[in-house]
């Protein structure tokens, strides 16, 4: 996969035809849907609005869930400008389909962090902590990116996990802890960062093999191309980039 700064030119040089589904539009602005990871929420939300500014007459909707379910939506037809996946793995479903154009591109890279409610109570140290029968683990299912990504961080460790709940997405495990339903939960450090202090975050070594590449790309039918193609070059200006950079992603 390229990265977004080096197709962000081309991007805006492209005349695409055609909607994941919908009519195509050839009037100026209007309004675009982005299908995008669920950690992306705080920090597409901000760059939404930037590009809101910057683009009169331009709107944009979010649809943020968990990868391999926005991939699912898209292939069965959903009506989607963008989708900007927390995986190459989901990107390439939908591409496997022809459902996106060109190459997509990775704009951020995320790694993993182990998160406790504030204080940690039950004094979480590292990976090991997550084999504790006697402790309340969540993780995020492995369909899904952080899911497959907290895997590759176990078999790193050599570390056999014994999660009380697999859930569809970060957020909803990070919710979890948030309430103090979950003793330690692995999600992206992005989550730990949007959650401020309600939770605390713990790094781990074996992060570093476990390090998810995010691409997005224009969907193959989108019913606003145009300004779909404007959006993916927006996520890689500066404005945008800052942004992803404060929330905790790292460039590619």
């Amino acid at each position: 996969m390229r990265t977004l700064r080096t197709l962000a030119a081309a991007v805006l040089a492209l005349s695409i035809v055609g909607g994941c589904s919908g009519t195509p539009t050839d009037e100026p602005g209007g309004g675009i849907t982005v299908f995008a990871a669920a950690s992306l929420t705080e920090s597409f939300t901000q760059i939404g609005e930037g590009f809101e500014d910057a683009n009169p007459g331009t709107t944009v909707k979010f649809n943020f869930a968990g990868s391999s379910a926005l991939a699912q939506q898209i292939n069965d037809g959903a009506p989607a400008d963008v989708f900007a996946s927390a995986s190459p793995t989901n990107m390439d479903q939908v591409a496997a389909t022809d459902a996106v154009t060109e190459t997509p591109a990775v704009f951020v890279r995320n790694r993993l962090q182990i998160a406790v409610p504030a204080g940690n109570p039950a004094g979480i140290t590292g990976l090991d902590d997550f084999s504790d029968p006697d402790l309340k683990i969540g993780l995020c299912a492995e369909a899904v990116p952080c899911g497959a990504a907290a895997m590759t961080a176990f078999a790193a460790a050599g570390v056999t996990p014994a999660p009380d709940t697999l859930e569809k997405d970060v957020k909803a495990v990070l919710t979890k802890v948030r309430l103090g339903e979950l003793d330690a939960a692995l999600v992206y450090r992005t989550d730990v960062i949007a959650a401020d202090d309600e939770v605390d975050g713990i790094d781990f070594t074996e992060a570093d093999k476990a390090v998810n590449d995010y691409p997005i790309a224009v969907c193959a039918n989108a019913p606003n191309p145009d300004a779909a193609a404007d959006f993916v070059a927006f996520v890689g200006s500066d404005e945008a980039q800052a942004i992803l950079t404060k929330a905790g992603f790292e460039l590619p």
